[in-house]
């Protein structure tokens, strides 16, 4: 074998036994991967810790309509949304991207439900404020459109554009307030 072949050889073995730098490439072939993960499972928390609140907060302010405090004090629809929006955390748009519908039935059999979700994929503005009277059924729904950030949602995203629809409501029966309280004879 000539001296030029053999030194090429040489170098070629040294080559393969050189690992100096295999950990930087190792690790740059999986840094993408495990930061997308680790960033999609901590707004997969963040999510569901929004909407843990949001459930929580709208028990609350039906409460409110349920023993009688919001149609005795008066409320409108933006105060209304303004007692939840105080409580709320997480949710930053809450004047814009927030809504609430309040609906009240005359029987449990009677409740129907509209969709959160227009036609176009994105939160329905479809909203009313009855909170209704004493013995009448409410059904209170609180909904946000949260703006997901993962790379392609990573099965966060339920809306058109990417987003997730958080929700939560509750319903019930008022109780017996102004008129209908017994009086003391």
């Amino acid at each position: 074998m000539s001296e030029r072949a053999e030194s090429k050889g040489r170098r070629w073995r040294g080559l393969r036994r050189n690992q100096s730098g295999s950990v930087a490439v190792e690790f740059s072939l999986l840094a993408i991967p495990f930061f997308a993960i680790l960033f999609a499972m901590i707004e997969t928390c963040i999510v569901y810790f929004a909407t843990s609140n949001l459930d929580s907060v709208v028990a609350n302010a039906a409460r409110q309509v349920r023993i009688g405090q919001v149609q005795v004090s008066g409320f409108s629809a933006s105060d209304f949304k303004n007692m939840i929006c105080d409580q709320v955390t997480l949710i930053n748009d809450c004047d814009a991207g927030l809504f609430v519908d309040v609906r009240n039935f005359s029987s449990f059999g009677g409740v129907s439900f509209l969709p959160l979700i227009d036609e176009d994929g994105n939160p329905s503005a479809d909203v009313q404020f009855q909170p209704g009277g004493a013995g009448d059924i409410v059904v209170v729904r609180v909904y946000y459109s949260w703006g997901v950030l993962s790379p392609g949602g990573i099965g966060l995203s339920n809306l058109e554009g990417g987003g997730r629809l958080i929700a939560a409501s509750v319903a019930f029966r008022n109780e017996p307030f102004g008129d209908m309280l017994p009086t003391g004879s």
